[in-house]
C-alpha cells in the first residue's frame, strides 16, 4: 500500500514598529499553514492562523513562528478550533515558536484544540521575551464535543510549555494524559471529569494588578479553575487555569478573561459564543 498523505505546514510572521505603529516585516508560509492579516486602524496587529488541511491526524506536522520586534505588538489568533483526529499511526504535532523584543507586546490566542478518541497529539510551546516584554499566552482542549455525543476515551495527549524572560526560564510544564484518558481525567487530583481545560498565562507588570478580577470571572474550585500570581524579576507572572464540562461552559468565562488580561486589543474579532 502506497503511504498516507501527511499534511506538513510551516509559517513565520516578524513584524516591527515603523512610522509610529506595527507593521508586517517579513512574511513566509509553506504547505498547510496560513496566515492572513485583517486590516485594522491601529497596534497591535492582527494575525489569522489557518490551517488549509482542515485538521491533522497522525503523521501530520505543523510550525508556527512569531517574532515581534522593538515596541511593537501583535495578537495571534486562528480562524477556527483546531480538530485532532484518530491516529492509525504516528502522533500529530505542532510546535510553536514565539519571541518578542524589548518592549514588545504579544498575545497568542487561538481558539480551541478539539482532541477526538484515540487521536495522538503533541505540542510544543516556546516563548523568548526580552526583559521588559510583555506577553498574555492561552492553550485550550476540548476532550471531544459533548453537544455532539462525541467524548475522548482514549489515546495520548502530551503539552509542553517553555517560557524565557531575558534568557532565564520564567515558566515550565509538561502536561500528558493517555492512553487512557477518560480515566485519568476523572481523577480529583486531574480535572475531576472536565472534558474542556485552559491555561492562561499573563507576563506582565501589571499582572498583580489583575489577580483578584480574574479569580472573580473564574470563580470559586467548585468552577473549576483559580489564579496565582508571582514576582518575576521587574514584571509579573498570572498564570490562570480553568475547567469545565463543555466547550461553551469553558469558553463563557474564557471570554472575560482574554478581555481582561488583554487589556486594550480586548477579544479576537474572530471569538464569538
Amino acid at each position: 500500500m502506497p503511504a498516507a498523505q501527511r499534511v506538513a505546514g510551516r509559517a513565520r510572521l516578524f513584524c516591527g514598529k515603523s512610522d509610529g505603529r506595527t507593521r508586517l516585516q517579513r512574511l513566509y508560509q509553506d504547505g498547510s499553514a496560513k496566515i492572513r492579516l485583517p486590516a485594522v486602524q491601529g497596534d497591535p496587529l492582527e494575525a489569522v492562523l489557518i490551517n488549509t488541511a482542515g485538521g491533522m491526524t497522525g503523521g501530520d506536522r505543523l510550525g508556527w513562528t512569531i517574532e515581534v520586534g522593538a515596541e511593537a505588538s501583535a495578537s495571534i489568533t486562528t480562524q477556527a478550533c483546531e480538530k485532532v483526529y484518530r491516529a492509525a499511526a504516528d502522533r500529530a504535532e505542532t510546535s510553536v515558536g514565539l519571541r518578542v523584543g524589548p518592549g514588545g507586546r504579544l498575545a497568542w490566542l487561538p481558539q480551541e484544540t478539539i482532541v477526538f478518541d484515540r487521536a495522538a497529539f503533541a505540542r510544543t510551546l516556546d516563548v523568548d521575551l526580552a526583559e521588559d516584554a510583555e506577553a498574555l499566552v492561552l492553550e485550550a482542549t476540548l476532550f471531544g464535543r459533548l453537544a455532539m455525543g462525541e467524548r475522548t476515551v482514549r489515546g495520548s495527549f502530551h503539552d509542553r510549555w517553555r517560557v524565557r524572560r531575558g534568557g532565564s526560564l520564567i515558566h515550565a510544564e509538561d502536561f500528558r494524559v493517555g492512553p487512557d484518558i477518560a480515566a485519568t481525567l476523572r481523577r480529583p487530583a486531574a480535572t475531576g471529569g472536565a472534558l474542556a481545560i485552559a491555561t492562561l498565562l499573563l507576563v506582565s507588570p501589571q499582572a498583580e494588578s489583575l489577580l483578584e478580577a480574574a479569580r472573580a470571572i473564574i470563580g470559586d474550585s467548585a468552577a473549576g479553575g483559580g489564579a496565582s500570581f508571582w514576582s518575576v524579576g521587574g514584571s509579573g507572572k498570572l498564570l490562570a487555569r480553568l475547567t469545565a464540562g463543555d466547550g461553551y461552559q469553558l469558553r463563557k468565562r474564557l471570554v472575560q478573561l482574554v478581555e481582561l488580561l488583554n487589556g486594550r486589543a480586548g477579544l479576537p474579532k474572530l471569538w464569538s459564543l
